[in-house]
């Protein structure tokens, strides 16, 4: 059944406050601001999922009531849900069986047919995994619209809107501080802002196990940021330095947040949360800002969990500041490390 279309909802998307940010992340610091993307309509990844939506219409490349298929960890796909009532089609997101039960519930409450692969793919993880079922999933539906979030451009551009608004609600960006999964908000919002403050910095945030940055692949408990595959939209060259981050590390500052500050998120959430203040405590005087790109709520069971953190060895002592290191390729990381030599890992440049 073609849903009908809601393009009032449009209306919805964006305008998400900032929020001054100085709990204690573990140390005192000067404060951060961060972008809440929690109270935009259909968070954060709402923004490039109507943007490549309304791209490919006006290509002609998605037809009027024809279905999306997408692969997602569950953010994107609640993006694209927002997105297919606004513009009017069904929507099946290849899903992994690691995906939340309520996030689960929450895409399938909002339409959404979920295609769930129950293993990994033995080098690309899950992400291969779903690529993988995607392509049968559009050998089912033969008019489907794939936006490809990893290597669509229009999903970076997506985030220019984001961007405009930090220039209105802040005097001045120094440092900017942006999870990287797909590496399209960090692209689409660093872009955007050079052209305003031309000086700010970019930091990268990555988990540990990721080859985004040139690690090898591992098995990761965190979602919606690090990849096993090498995503076409990350801009390397956009980059200052990286962070990577452990789930012990990004566990403790999202309680933190929760308890100190009262506003936090999931995976994405605490590691930006832990190097913005990391930045702001480095560099007094500098204003830090970073996006928080969703809330709490879909990780009860499992960062606000205890049974799940204690059974995961989640809730040990934590690194109070990064191990630097000079070449990303050279050396494998555990923990948090940082290092200001960012260059495209060698699968990830074109022959």
């Amino acid at each position: 059944m073609v849903p009908r279309q809601n393009r009032h909802l449009a209306g919805l998307l964006g305008r998400s406050p900032v929020a001054l940010i100085d709990a204690p992340l573990p140390h005192r610091h000067g404060g951060f601001w961060a972008k809440l993307e929690c109270l935009s309509a259909g968070g954060m990844k709402a923004r490039p999922a109507v943007a490549m939506l309304r791209a490919a219409h006006e290509r002609g490349e998605l037809r009027p009531g024809a279905v999306v298929v997408e692969s997602t960890s569950g953010t994107l796909g609640l993006g694209l849900a927002f997105a297919c009532q606004v513009f009017g089609h069904p929507v099946v997101l290849v899903v992994d069986s690691e995906l939340e039960p309520s996030m689960r519930a929450l895409l399938r409450a909002h339409g959404a047919r979920l295609e769930v692969v129950d293993r990994p793919h033995p080098v690309g993880g899950w992400q291969r995994a779903r690529l993988d079922r995607l392509q049968s999933v559009l050998r089912e539906f033969p008019d489907a619209y794939w936006p490809d979030q990893y290597n669509n451009p229009d999903n970076p551009a997506g985030y220019a809107g984001l961007a405009r608004e930090l220039v209105e609600q802040l005097d001045r960006v120094d440092v900017l501080v942006c999870s990287v999964g797909t590496g399209g908000h960090s692209a689409g919002v660093a872009r955007e802002l050079r052209r305003y403050w031309p000086g700010a910095r970019l930091i990268g945030v990555d988990a540990v196990g990721s080859t985004i940055f040139g690690q090898p692949a591992r098995p990761r408990v965190m979602r919606g940021l690090g990849s096993s595959i090498h995503p076409g939209n990350v801009a390397y060259g956009q980059f200052d330095e990286v962070h990577w981050l452990g789930p012990v590390e990004v566990v403790d500052a999202c309680r933190r947040l929760a308890r100190d500050a009262f506003v936090t998120g999931g995976w994405s959430t605490g590691a930006v949360a832990l190097v913005a203040a990391w930045a702001a405590r480095v560099e007094p005087g500098a204003v830090v800002a970073t996006i928080f790109p969703d809330g709490p709520h879909r990780y009860l069971g499992t960062i606000f969990d205890d049974d799940f953190c204690h059974a995961r060895g989640l809730l040990g002592p934590t690194a109070d500041r990064p191990v630097e290191i000079g070449d990303p390729h050279g050396v494998e990381v555990t923990g948090w490390t940082r290092s200001r030599s960012v260059v495209a890992p060698r699968a990830a440049v074109p022959a």
